[in-house]
């Protein structure tokens, strides 16, 4: 099929929630992809932080094709041993304690959710059940984590919105001091912003509102979707700021491409959740956990936490030489391999521009591009992309 009747199907047939780049990706290996008439991309944006390994890993692939043989799945009123594997390793590789498999970040974060009031109407009392969050966020697309998220362009057209959520300044502790009322149980934040246009807080703020959450009695929720499984240079954000969540969530990266989400939370809260609290009918399957194991094994294996940092540093390194050269370049950020490069202007027109020649990245917060490239990215691959923006800034005559 052409490109313009896949386009043509697409438009009549599912709904119109996304705005799609005009390119049909038919096959991918490692960080390159390629459209329905063979031409190469480098991926830049990983599926938006998903394809940690890139595309069609041979250990993530082979791991699959196994557990396809042996099992699809199975009702979670039974033990299957990819599950309680995948939980070990997420576990001790995070110091938490338990595990709560969902299928996305919203699922997960909703989990989050729920543990925390239901903790803090045992725990703390019956009044305690409001969620502090920061305006940027992103936590999710149902009810609640839309709600969640302090976005007005997000909730708008859903009101009236789920009550109890109070929103405050990102990176301002004392914010959160004067958000703090009675009702309070929690506060739940990205440790670095994603889509709010990849914020990097400052060095203390962790550390801040852990104490703060400590002095007050409230529950320190980490939103990890888009920063966890090795994209900042840790397994988890929050090990680079040296700090312990009462919970925290993961997705996108975990899975190796296939729908994964977990939740996980020291003992003393976990036990608020028991049976019937909760749960998940495809949450924690075989296939995409065997899926999991083999990311995790590949990232510990493969020294990949390591090439995030280098080649992260490198990167943003590198973004900075542009800086020195074109005035409309306000600031390059980022942590590991989660990156922006913040401009003067809206940011659209150039992940375009980029796609044209052959690169796939997003723009996020209007006037921030953003890369989120695999784990195994290379320097070259890194050169070939800033090399492509370098030329589009002289072709768009942008100073």
């Amino acid at each position: 099929m052409k490109t313009e009747e896949i386009i043509a199907l697409e438009k009549k047939y599912i709904f119109q929630t996304y705005s799609r780049y005009p390119v049909v990706i038919t096959k991918g290996k490692g960080v390159k992809v390629f459209d329905n008439n063979g031409r190469k991309y480098l991926d830049f944006l990983g599926g938006i932080a998903v394809d940690t390994l890139g595309h069609c890993h041979p250990k993530v692939t082979s791991a699959v094709r196994n557990q396809l043989n042996k099992l699809v799945h199975i009702s979670n009123l039974y033990y299957t041993i990819p599950q309680v594997k995948l939980a070990k390793l997420v576990c001790r590789l995070s110091g938490l304690d338990r595990c709560f498999f969902a299928n996305s970040g919203a699922e997960a974060n909703e989990a989050a959710i729920k543990l925390a009031r239901k903790y803090a109407k045992e725990k703390l009392g019956p009044d305690k059940y409001e969620i502090i969050t920061a305006r940027g966020s992103f936590h999710g697309r149902t009810m609640a984590t839309l709600t969640a998220t302090a976005q007005e362009k997000i909730h708008k057209g859903f009101e009236p919105l789920l009550p109890g959520f109070k929103y405050v300044n990102y990176n301002d502790i004392e914010d959160i001091k004067s958000a703090i009322n009675a009702n309070t149980c929690a506060v739940l934040l990205e440790p670095v912003q994603g889509e709010g246009g990849v914020i990097v807080p400052s060095k203390d703020y962790l550390h801040q509102v852990r104490r703060l959450c400590d002095e007050k009695g409230l529950l320190l929720i980490l939103d990890e979707i888009q920063t966890g499984v090795g994209r900042t240079g840790s397994f988890f954000a929050f090990q680079e700021f040296n700090i312990k969540p009462d919970i925290f969530t993961v997705a996108k990266g975990i899975g190796g491409g296939l729908p994964l989400g977990l939740m996980l939370a020291s003992e003393k809260v976990a036990s608020s959740f028991t049976p019937g609290s909760h749960g998940s009918t495809f949450g924690g399957g075989p296939v995409v956990c065997s899926a999991g194991l083999a990311v995790l094994e590949t990232i510990i294996k493969c020294k990949l936490l390591k090439n995030a940092k280098e080649t992260g540093a490198y990167f943003i390194e590198k973004l900075n030489s542009l800086k020195v050269k074109y005035k409309s370049i306000k600031e390059a950020r980022g942590m590991g391999l989660m990156l922006g490069l913040e401009l003067t202007f809206p940011a659209k027109e150039l992940t375009f521009k980029l796609l044209e020649r052959g690169f796939i990245i997003n723009c996020t917060n209007e006037n921030v591009l953003r890369f989120l490239p695999p784990l195994i990215v290379t320097r070259k691959q890194v050169n070939e992309l800033v090399t492509a923006l370098d030329e589009t800034f002289k072709e768009l005559k942008i100073q």
